[in-house]
């Protein structure tokens, strides 16, 4: 056998992820993404509304716009 044949490396197959764990990537994936999301919008509005900072207009529910009978 020649002998720069036999230094020559031959490529390593590597075996690809199953089901499960491709479920699992997936998952935690999407978990990544809505928790940067939560985090960045949260980082957004305390840029825009500081704690400290008092509104001129008045607080609004979610039937603010029903006329009250």
């Amino acid at each position: 056998m020649h002998p720069a044949f036999a230094q020559r490396r031959r490529p390593i197959l590597v075996k690809t992820p199953n089901h499960r764990q491709q479920v699992m990537r997936r998952r935690l994936a999407a978990i990544c993404a809505v928790l940067g999301l939560a985090l960045a919008s949260g980082l957004i509005g305390s840029m825009i509304h500081p704690a400290g900072q008092i509104s001129s207009r008045p607080a609004t529910g979610p039937f603010s716009y029903i006329p009250a009978q």
